[in-house]
């Protein structure tokens, strides 16, 4: 797990200076803090931060076999597969991401056909002079790029790149608008000019400064006879989790999980407890201190005794909120106004005192059918059918200057994309896999375990158990009114301290709560702020923030703060110093 970098020159263009590179490197060093390295290769350069995970002595990058110059972020699952068919004479380290150089050099631009994992590497061909830059297909791991005057440059994220002064500081209004509406942004634009997404399973080949060619690999599996037996799919769910998980725990650091009440780390947890281990497992729960704020310490608790963990239950104050929030949102560089950064930043600062490794439900949702929205848009339109992100989060609210017109168009074409799934839920679902996931909650888990040197890893976003899912009918995913219904089924046959079939209390951040506490002074401070008059009426601001008193108001609220927040760190270039107050106030 690392941040990756660099850049490949267009002819005739002299190479950067090594400060270039030194400032791109110093934006990357949160996601890297055991080592740096910088490789000149005449018409590209290469840079690496190192998390250590794997061959924690000789595992240090960029990694080199021939014509081929490698970095990489990420975790190649099949390493000791590939390792087993190449021939392990054939390998110089013991790093799982020299597998894909080797595959590489067999394969060419196809080699990350060959690869299980979550990854976003550059791969640098010096005979050819050509840059592969690839990324998972769920797009786990992220990757990023941006054409300058020399040629084409690449970043694990955003900031490096403007950091290092390739690409500009600005905003994109209609990627702004965007997340405004939706909280997350879609497709290969970046809400800064200039700067794009590798997209989730694409390999770009770049020549002389210029892409030549887009691959793409999807995440969802071609299409395969469904289940007709539930006991089948069943015993085919559990050799997929326990075969991914297993997978998963491959590290030469310690690991640990996060445990909320929910079916998701549940069946992790049950997995996890399932396999053989010397040391006991690790979990951590968020709580949050606000009168009805929902609790599920009691169930995560009552899960982590029965798999003997050690298990620590983080109460989340209003009082850390105000005081983090700066960090928590700078950190997000690539904007994602989900409130959930939160718990998730606390629980990585969190964890990173007893392990490098966190395992996480994300994925469970999207691959077996758990959002309500599915239930609802699936319906027939006289049931009171209704269209999946279908309403902005300022839809008729009267807060902005200018209503957005084209916020949807991204998940309008995510719609276009899926029409060909093969049931109707897996329609929806194919929506969300293609832009929800990578482009919220994934980046929400990255950025936040990042930032404190922790990686993050996915069990249920695993090629094998996406086969599994995508074969499941309907009836399978959604029944009885309850989504994730073979989770649950597997987690009743393999768990007797799971109540996999409970009402779900659900994971929501009391943050209109906490705003509504402070809601007058909040809301003057944030109307005050430049980026906010320009998008909105500071009246009607402070108004919102006053009432900040339900779901839609309470959101409606939050975006701004966030966006108020983000906009001070990444385009006013000012340092996330102090609590949110102080902050506002300068």
């Amino acid at each position: 797990m690392c941040g990756i970098g660099g850049l490949i020159y267009t002819p005739g263009t002299q190479p950067c200076s090594e400060s270039v590179l030194q400032r791109m490197v110093q934006a990357l060093g949160h996601r890297g803090p055991n080592g740096v390295h910088i490789a000149r290769l005449g018409r590209a350069d290469m840079v690496h931060t190192r998390l250590a995970i794997i061959d924690l002595e000789g595992g240090d990058q960029p990694l080199t076999s021939g014509d081929g110059t490698l970095v990489a972020n990420g975790e190649i699952y099949n390493d000791p597969q590939i390792r087993q068919q190449i021939g392990p004479d054939h390998f110089q380290t013991g790093s799982d991401c020299e597998s894909p150089l080797l595959l590489w050099e067999r394969n060419g631009s196809t080699y990350t056909r060959g690869l299980r994992g979550m990854y976003a590497i550059g791969l640098y061909d010096k005979a050819q002079q050509e840059l592969l830059l690839s990324r998972d297909p769920f797009g786990i791991k992220p990757l990023y790029f941006t054409e300058f005057s020399g040629g084409i440059a690449f970043a694990s994220e955003p900031a490096p790149l403007i950091a290092s002064g390739l690409a500009p500081r600005a905003i994109a209004p209609a990627v702004r608008d965007e997340l405004l509406q939706l909280q997350f942004t879609t497709g290969w634009e970046t809400i800064f000019p200039g700067i794009q997404r590798v997209m989730p399973g694409e390999t770009l080949r770049i020549n002389q400064g210029r892409i030549l060619d887009r691959q793409r690999q999807s995440p969802i599996p071609a299409s395969a006879p469904l289940f007709t037996s539930e006991a089948e799919a069943l015993n085919q769910l559990d050799i997929a989790l326990m075969d991914s998980v297993h997978a998963h725990e491959r590290s030469d650091v310690p690991f640990g999980l996060f445990l909320s009440g929910g079916i998701d780390s549940a069946c992790l947890l049950t997995a996890m407890n399932r396999l053989p281990s010397t040391t006991p497992l690790r979990t951590w729960t968020a709580v949050f201190d606000a009168p009805g704020a929902a609790d599920e310490a009691e169930a995560a608790e009552a899960l982590a005794q029965h798999a003997h963990a050690q298990h620590e239950t983080l109460r989340i104050t209003a009082d850390m909120v105000w005081q983090h929030l700066p960090a928590i949102v700078a950190c997000m560089d690539d904007p994602v106004a989900d409130y959930a950064i939160i718990p998730t930043w606390f629980l990585a600062q969190k964890a990173v005192q007893d392990v490098t490794v966190i395992l996480s439900g994300e994925g469970g949702d999207e691959l077996f059918c758990g959002y309500g929205r599915y239930r609802t848009a699936s319906r027939p339109w006289w049931k009171g059918r209704r269209r999946m992100w279908r309403r902005g989060i300022f839809d008729n609210m009267n807060i902005l200057r200018h209503h957005p017109a084209h916020w949807r168009d991204g998940i309008a074409a995510a719609e276009m994309a899926g029409a060909d799934a093969q049931t109707p839920l897996s329609r929806l679902q194919a929506v969300d896999i293609a832009e929800w996931l990578p482009n919220d909650l994934l980046i929400k888990l990255d950025r936040c375990l990042m930032a404190h040197g922790l990686e993050g890893r996915t069990p249920l976003l695993d090629p094998i158990v996406a086969q599994t899912a995508w074969r499941l009918p309907d009836s399978m995913r959604l029944h009885d009114g309850k989504g994730k219904w073979l989770l649950r089924k597997w987690l009743q046959q393999h768990n007797s301290a799971a109540r996999p079939f409970a009402p779900k209390q659900g994971f929501t951040v009391p943050i209109g709560t906490w705003i509504r506490q402070k809601g007058a002074y909040l809301g003057d401070l944030v109307a005050r702020q430049e980026c906010i008059a320009e998008i909105a009426r500071p009246d009607r601001v402070k108004a919102l923030f006053r009432a900040a008193d339900n779901r839609r108001t309470g959101a409606a609220a939050w975006t701004l703060l966030f966006y108020a927040l983000w906009h001070r760190t990444h385009i006013r270039n000012l340092p996330p110093e102090g609590d949110v107050f102080s902050a506002l106030s300068q």
